[in-house]
Parts: C-alpha cells; structure tokens; sequence
C-alpha cells in the first residue's frame, strides 16, 4: 500500500511538472519580481523631485506655474498605491501610467524653463541633481522593458497548451497587462525651422 502511494505521489508531481503549473507560478513571480524594479525606480525619481524643485525655486521664481505643476504631478504619483496588485487591474495599472507620464510631462517642461538660467544650470547641485534625474529615467526604461517581457512570458506561459488547460483547472491566473506607450506617442513630432 506504501508502494502505491508512492507511485502517485511520484505520478502527480511529474503529472505537474509537465503541465506548466510550477512554471506558470514561476512566471508569474517573475512578473512581480519585474514590477517591484519599475515600483523603486519610479519611487528614486519620485525622491528627487523635492530637492530639485527646491533647487530651481531658488533660482527661478518667476516660474512658480512651472514648479506649482510639478509638484501636483509628484502628489498625484504618491496619491496611487503601486503595490503589486495593481498588475492585476489593468484600469489601476492605467490611471498609474498616466499619472507617470504626466509627472514625465511637468518635469520636461521644468527642464525647458531652466535653460532661461544661466545660473541655474551652472549651479553644482543642480547639475547633480539632473544627472541622477537623467539616470533615474534610463532606469526607468530598462525596469519598463524587463516588466513586460516578463509580462509577455507569464502571458505565453498561460495561454498555451498543456498550461492553458492547468491554469483552467488549477490556477486561475489572469493574463497581465504590459505598460503600454502614451498616448500621443506613436505620432513624431514635428519639428519646423
């Protein structure tokens, strides 16, 4: 009797492993894992804002508008959870991007306004300031990009066959959904001289 349980115990797990369940589940902490680095990098460009807005105040007055709007745009990121659960509400995960991008739109707009200062942009502290701005958003590229090819994975990995009939039957995952580009974006801009 011991003997036959061990033969199912022993079926069942290669029975699993062959149907895609401890890769899906796999996948799926990939996902998590992947949006944990989007969630930091947004959080380090989140961090620098504060002391870059209080760096250009010092410098631009004039531009109250300018900096009012960026730090809205920085309150309204902080306003939104960016826990791990927003990858599985793609409306959550919607209303992030766009308060993202418009937090990316107020900051370019900020850049725009400093060229007006000479000063500003020699100032040692703003300089530092930029460049870790800079690399935060390069960071943010490559965290976007390893997100969603860990999106597509997870989302082959439960679509496909044996997988989809586990996942039918056992898992229940749902499919994730990958950033997406911003509205606006896939129209060049034009540029007249």
């Amino acid at each position: 009797m011991k003997r036959f349980r061990n033969y199912l115990l022993i079926l069942a797990l290669l029975a699993l492993s062959g149907c895609g369940y401890n890769t899906m589940q796999a996948n799926e902490e990939a996902v998590t894992a992947a949006w944990g680095d989007v969630e930091a990098t947004y959080q380090r460009r989140a961090d620098l804002i504060p002391n870059l807005v209080e760096v250009v105040k010092g410098y631009a007055k004039h531009e109250a508008d300018t900096l009012k709007a960026v730090t809205e745009a920085r309150a309204k990121v902080g306003s939104i959870q960016a826990t791990k659960q927003l990858v599985n509400d793609p409306q959550a995960l919607q209303k992030f991007q766009a308060a993202q991008g418009e937090l990316s739109g107020a900051l370019s707009r900020l850049m725009v306004v400093v060229e007006r200062y000479p000063d500003l942009k020699a100032n040692q502290n703003f300089r530092d300031l930029q460049s870790q701005l800079e690399g935060t958003e390069n960071r943010i590229n490559v965290a976007r990009t390893r997100y969603n090819k860990a999106v597509q994975e997870f989302n082959t990995s439960i679509r496909t066959f044996p997988n989809s009939l586990t996942n039918s039957m056992m898992l229940h995952l749902q499919r994730k959904e990958p950033f997406k580009a911003e509205e606006g974006a896939q129209k060049a801009p034009q540029v007249k001289f």
